[in-house]
């Protein structure tokens, strides 16, 4: 009788290696993840803070800043979660864009999220609406990559399943936007609107689509 775990690993390797970007992401989550749970409660308030994309990191070193946050997860409780979503979303969105379609989807929803919430936060402030401690508040995560995959994904969705999924995503970041929304929920819209406008980055909806010869012609 041949063993059952040898025969499963080759399919493990595909797998990791059909979506490098999620992977080589998830390790470094992971990664950082493990230092805040290590740290003691002192370093791991500076390193949140640090690692912020907030109004004074923003401020102080824009690209760092930008950069460092989407390595980084508040809770390290939760990086399971992330993990089950990296596979069910990101994964399955890199495999069918490409890396380089993919990682640049991820990036510019990552970057236009944040940017935007962060100047609602400023606005904000300057109208006195929120206190100046607010210019640096922990603003770290993976959330606005994962929304605007998410949002991709739903032109990968068969039908009639597309339309259901797409009603759940609405509701699941629409809800929050018009009850009470904070900064962060302004991210997630602004990322979710990005993946939903990613057709053309799409298999079916890029150049090549596009001049593929319909069945008949």
């Amino acid at each position: 009788m041949k063993p059952v775990l040898p025969s499963r690993l080759p399919d493990v390797r595909a797998w990791v290696r059909s979506a490098p970007g999620t992977h080589i992401w998830l390790l470094i989550i992971g990664i950082t993840s493990l230092v805040i749970a290590g740290a003691t409660e002192g370093l791991e308030d500076f390193l949140l803070h640090r690692t912020s994309s907030n109004i004074h990191e923003l401020d102080e070193h824009p690209v760092s800043a930008l950069l460092i946050s989407g390595f980084w997860i508040e809770r390290p409780r939760s990086f399971l979660l992330y993990v089950v979503l990296f596979e069910l979303v990101h994964a399955n969105v890199e495999r069918w864009l490409g890396t380089a379609r993919w990682l640049l989807l991820v990036c510019v929803a990552h970057v236009a999220a944040t940017l935007i919430s962060q100047e609602i936060v400023l606005l904000a402030i300057e109208g006195r609406q929120l206190p100046r401690s607010m210019a640096h508040v922990v603003d770290i995560g993976v959330s606005y990559g994962l929304a605007a995959a998410a949002g991709a994904l739903t032109y990968r969705v068969p039908t009639p399943w597309r339309w259901p999924y797409l009603v759940a995503l609405l509701l699941f970041f629409g809800v929050p936007l018009v009850s009470g929304a904070t900064f962060t929920d302004f991210g997630h819209a602004v990322a979710l609107a990005l993946g939903l406008a990613a057709w053309p980055l799409t298999p079916e909806g890029g150049p090549t689509a596009r001049g593929r010869p319909t069945d008949g012609s």
